[in-house]
């Protein structure tokens, strides 16, 4: 096995080509479709036995390198470094536009920014290949994935329906590999993930929110798969967490100031629906977390709306235009276990609505709501 990424096809799999699980997604809005989330996608692609082989290639080892790492292969590196104890953070080089997806990866996005926050991660993604002259080859060497230490080498081979873990242990072949992969790794440019850390997040919501709803959050958190609610499938990670601070009656302004880390501006009606318009407090950005632009939770509240499992109630409260206060309405709803939330949502965001926005009903008016609700 040669080092990784010299071109002598130590990772000369099927794999390298483009992957489009790691590619940027530019909808803001879920499209209401039954389609798996972007992590889910790539978990998909990437999981299985190999992503049982990398989690126990890994757990134990000291100062791994790791490169070329796509979007799906991030949960078995985290669950690796949780079971390593290693004073020195990992290195990790990822694909082409797997940093970017966090960003609209609310449960694996939180988990990475934890990791890089307590020291375990160091993430990079490659330079801009636009510096280089061939942009293919610039591709397909940023997504040559291996794993090394100076003691072991590995990386996958094989088709993309049969991908293996081949690894090499060798003073000289694992130090040339290891040498490689840090210079690669070098080479790359720091990444940042648009997620806050789990510790922060939960931090923030206790100060802006309270107690009640930061534990729902919690424990939503460690029930959910990593692409169990992405950004662009709903329900979304956004209407997720409309609703469960409809449950705690909260005002609207105050999910939107935790949400969204740029302060937020603009109303927070409906516009034509004439439900009331406030501007966000000037407040500084300690306590926002940047999970979202505020104003997109608008969209996820109206169609919690629709479907009757909240309302938004206007309520006075000093000078200027009533705030809007989140109330959850459905029994269900209100009844679930915070690890339930989104199996609840996923039930009613399933029923067909009218063209005027509401939940159809049928003849007898109980509409096709499950019969326990009934």
């Amino acid at each position: 096995m040669g080092s990784p990424g010299d071109g002598d096809g130590a990772t000369a799999d099927s794999s390298d080509a483009p992957d489009s699980s790691d590619a940027p997604d530019g909808s803001d809005a879920p499209d209401g479709s039954d389609e798996p989330s972007e992590v889910a996608v790539a978990v998909d692609r990437w999981g299985g036995e190999l992503a049982t082989a990398v989690e126990s290639a890994l757990a134990g080892r000291s100062g791994v390198v790791a490169v070329g790492v796509p979007l799906g292969l991030l949960p078995p590196v985290l669950a690796a470094r949780r079971r390593t104890d290693d004073a020195e953070p990992w290195r990790i080089a990822c694909r082409p536009g797997a940093v970017d997806a966090l960003a609209r990866a609310f449960v694996l996005g939180t988990d990475v920014a934890e990791a890089v926050a307590d020291g375990s991660l160091e993430l990079r993604t490659p330079a801009d290949d636009g510096a280089s002259g061939d942009l293919l080859k610039a591709d397909a060497a940023a997504r040559s994935l291996a794993f090394a230490t100076p003691d072991r080498v590995d990386a996958v081979a094989g088709p993309r329906a049969d991908r293996a873990l081949l690894s090499e242990t060798g003073d000289a072949t694992a130090a040339a590999a290891h040498r490689a992969a840090t210079a690669r790794f070098e080479a790359a440019t720091p990444a940042t993930v648009e997620m806050p850390s789990r510790t922060r997040l939960l931090a923030a919501a206790r100060e802006v929110l309270d107690d009640r709803f930061a534990d729902d959050l919690a424990a939503v958190l460690d029930a959910l798969d990593y692409g169990a609610v992405g950004r662009t499938v709903a329900p979304a990670d956004r209407t997720l967490l409309v609703a469960l601070a409809a449950r705690h009656d909260h005002l609207f302004r105050d999910l939107r100031r935790w949400v969204d880390g740029a302060g937020g501006e603009g109303g927070e009606g409906d516009g034509a629906g004439g439900e009331g318009t406030e501007g966000d407090d000037a407040e500084g950005d300690a306590d926002r977390v940047a999970i979202a632009p505020g104003q997109e939770l608008t969209a996820d509240r109206r169609a919690l709306v629709e479907r009757e499992l909240i309302e938004s109630i206007k309520v006075p409260m000093g000078a200027g235009r009533p705030k809007l206060r989140l109330r959850a309405v459905d029994e269900v709803l209100l009844r679930a276990r915070p690890s339930e939330v989104l199996s609840v949502l996923r039930g009613r965001f399933a029923l067909p609505l009218d063209g005027d926005g509401t939940l159809r009903r049928g003849p007898d008016g109980e509409g096709r709501r499950p019969v326990w609700d009934r």
